[in-house]
């Protein structure tokens, strides 16, 4: 059995994330998110996705880095073609 670090709850499935030389031990992903997922600087939100970086800080999305120091960023691109490439 291993202790969640986050809650305190003794769980014979928790799990062990390595971040770089730090070792981690959570019971479910909501305590994993709740002590490593980086925080939006705009609207403070848990960011579990890719997110979006600008200037050195992390936004979950581009609306909150744009509000934060007009990056012009997008969520979205402007046709198909940008995704795939062409041909």
């Amino acid at each position: 059995m291993a202790t969640c670090e986050v809650c305190g709850n003794e769980y014979d499935k928790a799990f062990t994330i390595i971040q770089g030389t730090e070792s981690h031990v959570f019971d479910s992903f909501e305590c994993a998110i709740h002590a490593l997922a980086p925080v939006c600087e705009h609207c403070e939100c848990r960011i579990i996705g890719h997110g979006v970086e600008a200037d050195g800080r992390m936004f979950c999305c581009a609306h909150c880095a744009n509000h934060m120091g007009g990056h012009r960023m997008r969520d979205r691109a402007d046709s198909q073609e940008t995704l795939s490439g062409p041909g």
